[in-house]
């Protein structure tokens, strides 16, 4: 029996996110040097960083 098509592919999950999660973003932040653990203390209203 074969699945409906409405349920999608199997590999959905492999598409690339243009949205990053807080710690994505944090972790993005943390590459570029503009997050220091310590310092940065407020997680809300972060900057927009490139999605990877």
């Amino acid at each position: 029996m074969s699945r409906h098509p409405s349920y999608g592919k199997a590999s959905k999950g492999d598409k690339k996110r243009n949205v990053l999660k807080r710690f994505e973003r944090i972790d993005t932040l943390r590459k570029l040097g503009k997050w220091v653990d310590g310092k940065n203390k407020k997680v809300t209203g972060l900057p927009k960083t490139p999605s990877k």
